[in-house]
């Protein structure tokens, strides 16, 4: 096995001695990249702002109308009304991870914000039920593009100490967009009345709202925003990588820590082409058939190899769970489950789902605290017992006082306050620790592929909830609170039994949590050998580690095999 000091690997822990201090301050250190990556996460917001505009007009008297009374249909329409922008983004995940390579991470965040921009101006122009359908769709394709690649160009540019902070910023970019959305839906409802006479700019203003960031975002990126590192490593052009880490960092090309991430950089990318030239001698071309085989091969070993379906059965299940534990029936139907409470006026009502966006945004920020000093499951675990309990309580308040909230006014209130509860349970806990878990199961070499696989999961469930919610609560309000209750006592219990804790762990260690497939160790080797020949081991001063003869032995295997391949090559000629 690789190397490693208390959990972390010795080039890791070196590393970690060299670089500035991360959190708070380490966003602040660096505050370039910082504000950079603030920058990119308006792809988050514009996600969140879209979820939460959508069913704050899907009450609105003038929406609709323009929608011939569609919209007002709830029950399997408006579900599927609602949730055709996940169907969208679920298209638009699968396109983006040849996109992203293909085009480049900044032209990718371009194409996604404008073809999110082309559904927005659709759906303005809806004269019916199939210009919303349409419109979402193609929304959907932006946004599913938009949730991976932003992630990805953040993670790309941060520094390694600040990487998990500058990501999680997404999410926080996510709440903070579904807070705003709310408020704004709230305030443009009253134009023109609540009524038959409300105006259709009512709706077409917080839909019309969310091009302003997307043009933002698509402009911005394209001249003022650098290319990503990575992606600058991966088509050769390795000069004008350094540089641009460089500038990041705000330092001299010559400086310690930017040769450090440079060569981590590189190391990492010749570690990806010669896994893959060895793992596939024969599809190596680099033609768009040769590349699809190899993706196909990779997504076939994660179902059929048996350790890593147990990691791909984690990934996709815990984000099965993040969906249908009813976070997402929430935000979309928040309106119409309030209104079963009967609170005096549409105001309280709207008030009372704009409350839910801030409680969402606030408790986000707790958990880039706390997720590595407390551990994975033990949040995940916390967060689902309080969700089911809100959950079965709500059901509770519906059940005992349905059709009398008029006169028990304090039991509305009670049944709100719960789902507020509910909310700030999930936004510590299953909003950002599900994505955290399933990008720490799967060997370094499969990682890209097996979050691609969680990530798909991900939208194609909240698709469902999305489609199924407005007609379970058109026909049981109490059992719709139930149903979410049971799953996330499920989710309680899956977590706890077949979930392993994470933290701290390294690739090797989740071998032994799932059953070693030998291709984490091989990583591991592959991956020292590669830093040690580049000079990266030689620049941190950890040339001589503990696994030598191992590191020797591998790379005596692949100087072997070079020989080879030169010895056939001369018999040839």
């Amino acid at each position: 096995m690789a190397p490693h000091v208390g959990g972390e690997t010795v080039i890791s822990a070196k590393r970690a001695e060299l670089a500035g201090k991360g959190g708070i301050k380490g966003l602040l250190s660096n505050k370039k990249t910082s504000a950079i990556g603030l920058f990119a996460s308006l792809g988050g917001l514009v996600y969140g702002y879209n979820q939460g505009m959508f069913s704050q007009i899907l009450t609105m008297h003038s929406f609709s109308d323009a929608t011939q009374q569609f919209a007002a249909n709830t029950g399997i329409k408006q579900g599927l009304l609602t949730s055709i922008l996940e169907l969208g983004a679920w298209v638009g995940t699968l396109f983006n991870g040849y996109l992203a390579d293909a085009l480049g991470r900044r032209l990718t965040v371009v194409v996604a914000a404008t073809v999110f921009c082309i559904g927005v101006i659709v759906q303005a122009c809806t004269q019916n039920a199939g210009y919303v359908f349409g419109g979402r769709f193609v929304t959907g394709l932006g946004v599913g593009s938009l949730s991976m690649v932003v992630p990805l160009y953040n993670a790309e540019l941060a520094p390694p100490e600040i990487r998990g902070s500058l990501v999680a910023v997404q999410q926080l970019a996510i709440t903070f967009g579904i807070m705003i959305s709310f408020w704004i839906g709230y305030g443009t409802n009253y134009i023109g009345g609540t009524g038959a006479t409300q105006s259709n700019a009512a709706w077409l203003v917080p839909v019309c709202i969310q091009i302003l960031p997307a043009i933002v975002l698509g402009v911005g990126i394209v001249l003022f925003m650098p290319q990503s590192p990575r992606h600058l490593m991966n088509t050769g052009r390795e000069e004008e990588c350094l540089q641009t880490l460089a500038r990041l960092r705000s330092v001299s090309t010559d400086d310690l820590l930017v040769r450090i991430e440079f060569l981590e950089i590189k190391s990492l990318y010749l570690f990806e082409k010669e896994t893959s030239e060895k793992r596939y001698p024969n599809w190596q071309d680099g033609s768009f058939s040769s590349r699809f085989k190899i993706g196909a091969s990779d997504y076939l070993s994660l179902v059929t190899n048996p350790s890593l379906f147990k990691r791909t059965t984690v990934a996709c299940l815990i984000m099965t769970f993040q969906q249908w534990n009813g976070i997402n029936a929430i935000n979309y139907y928040a309106p119409f489950i309030f209104k079963n409470m009967h609170l005096p006026g549409n105001t309280i009502t709207l008030l009372a789902t704009g409350v839910v966006g801030i409680f969402e945004f606030v408790f986000t920020i707790p958990a880039v605290l706390w997720v590595d000093k407390i551990g994975r499951k033990k949040i995940l675990i916390a967060g689902a017992i309080g969700m089911a309990s809100c959950h079965f309580i709500v059901a509770g308040i519906l059940g005992g006082f349905n059709h009398r909230f008029d006169d028990h006014r304090a039991a509305g209130w009670a049944g709100i306050v719960f789902v507020w509860i509910f909310v700030i349970n999930f936004a510590y806990s299953w909003g950002p620790v599900a994505w955290i878990v399933v990008s720490e199961v799967f060997p370094l070499s499969m990682r890209a592929k097996g979050v691609s696989l969680g990530g798909s999961s991900n939208w194609l469930n909240n698709f469902a909830v999305g489609l199924s919610t407005s007609p379970f609560v058109k026909t049981s309000p109490i059992g719709t609170f139930i149903f979410f209750g049971c799953v996330t006592v499920i989710a309680v219990l899956y977590v706890h039994f077949l979930v392993p804790e994470t933290k701290g762990r390294t690739l090797e260690e989740m071998d032994e949590l799932f059953g070693s497939t030998g291709i984490a160790q091989d990583d591991a080797i592959r991956k020292a050998r590669i830093e040690s020949e580049i000079g990266l081991l030689a620049l941190l001063g950890v040339e001589h580690t503990s696994d030598d003869k191992l590191v020797e032995a591998e790379t005596a295997a692949h100087k072997e095999e070079i020989n080879e391949k030169a010895t056939e090559f001369k018999t040839e000629l």
